[in-house]
């Protein structure tokens, strides 16, 4: 297991098939068909970078939403977007990239610019995947 002081939440799920099959999580609420990626035309299911991708997102907001309200920002408005590519490495393997924008309309640049640094310091998604992951962070055009 990872290093955490304590389980504040805890999920399990369970795939059977890899990219071309299926996953259940343990309450049930998560059930999907896993898809490999169809580079022309719609896929019948959804695939492991599309589900990181959508993780990843929900958990940075949700640091974003914490650290404004600490320095007393207003940030429901905001937009976060994850593209998350996977390819060939430069080991002979494959790897992710990620490019990840926050607009935060209403804040002031200097300010948004603070809080979408803060978020993905405090993100245990940001964390996981520093230094393991290439990461463009950018701060989108409303801020």
């Amino acid at each position: 297991m990872g290093h955490i002081s304590r389980k504040l939440y805890s999920t399990t799920v369970t795939v059977r098939g890899g990219r071309d099959g299926h996953a259940v999580s343990d309450d049930g609420v998560l059930d999907v068909q896993l898809r490999r990626p169809k580079i022309n035309g719609v896929s019948e299911g959804t695939n492991p970078e599309q589900l990181f991708a959508a993780a990843w997102g929900g958990c940075l907001q949700s640091a974003l939403m914490a650290v404004a309200r600490k320095a007393g920002a207003n940030v429901s408005a905001s937009v976060v977007t994850v593209e998350v590519a996977q390819g060939p490495d430069d080991e002979g393997g494959y790897g992710l990239a990620a490019w990840i924008t926050i607009d935060i309309p209403g804040v002031a640049h200097e300010q948004a610019k603070e809080l979408l640094h803060a978020a993905h310091a405090l993100c245990p998604y940001s964390k996981a995947t520093r230094g393991n992951v290439e990461v463009v962070l950018t701060l989108g055009e409303h801020a």
